[in-house]
């Protein structure tokens, strides 16, 4: 599904970071599909969006699909770094330690390096998409303007009410595992069975079961599915319909792909892929 990187650009040079004056910064990137933003790390959160293509980010010991109807937040010092499925436009926010989200009804002001203190996958509603493409992207280190002081206020409440997704593969350290779980990101319905993959991993399909439940505390069969869940965000993304994205993931039929979307994810298809009416 994604190729590794031919092109791995440098990670910025501190041009849009934050401060606690400017709590907020904002960057925006053209990247061209198989390029990507070579593993770094900084002292400041980071919140990734695609305005437009899909990027894929591996971020500490996970992995994440990130299309246009979702968001990434990573905490500070996590390692991380960014592959461009296809050609894609990234918005990147950058949140000082000192960021605080409005107080919301009943509450009092909260930081979402508190309440978030790992990765998690974000809705992206069209309000913080348009908010997200009005903030001031030029680098520099001046004070923030009044406007863009304001907006960065209500970017930060709306990702307070953003809806977390739970989606995201963890990733093994186990070095044969890794290696397994990689080929199945990048092509998932390679083999059907474990004892596929196995017979390529040049290891016993009981070995690497035991790993799957030792190293990431799930079963293949979950994992994969996990997998396969992330390859639909990619399709649907791309505008394919729903009966092709069911095709493409081995599923027999549209409503054997939303009963299984339905159970594991708890909503509907329309819904999950981030499609509207």
């Amino acid at each position: 599904m994604h190729p590794r990187p031919r092109h791995w650009l440098p990670a910025d040079g501190g041009q849009h970071a934050p401060t606690a004056a400017r709590p907020l910064r904002a960057k925006l990137r053209a990247m061209a599909a198989a390029s990507g933003v070579q593993p770094h790390r900084h002292p400041w959160a980071q919140v990734a969006l695609s305005a437009t293509g899909v990027i894929r980010m591996t971020a500490g010991h996970g992995t994440y699909l990130v299309p246009p109807s979702r968001a990434l937040w990573i905490p500070p010092d996590v390692e991380h770094a960014v592959t461009v499925v296809e050609d894609a436009e990234i918005h990147t926010l950058y949140v000082h330690p000192s960021a605080r989200f409005l107080p919301a009804a009943g509450k009092s002001a909260g930081s979402p390096f508190a309440r978030w203190p790992e990765c998690r996958v974000l809705e992206v509603s069209p309000l913080l998409r348009e908010l997200v493409r009005h903030l001031d992207t030029r680098p520099g280190r001046g004070p923030a303007s009044e406007r863009e002081a304001r907006l960065a206020d209500l970017v930060l409440d709306e990702l307070q009410r953003a809806a977390p997704v739970p989606l995201g593969l963890a990733l093994p350290t186990d070095k044969r595992l890794r290696a397994l779980c990689q080929a199945i990101v990048h092509e998932p319905l390679r083999h059907a069975t474990l004892d596929g993959w196995a017979r390529e991993a040049g290891a016993s399909a009981r070995t690497l079961a035991r790993l799957f439940r030792q190293e990431l505390g799930t079963t293949f069969g979950q994992w994969r599915q996990q997998a396969r869940l992330a390859q639909a965000l990619a399709l649907a993304a791309d505008k394919r319909p729903m009966s092709h994205i069911a095709a493409e993931l081995g599923y027999a039929s549209a409503s054997a792909f939303s009963a299984m979307v339905k159970r594991t994810q708890g909503t509907t298809p329309r819904r999950f892929l981030g499609s509207r009416p």
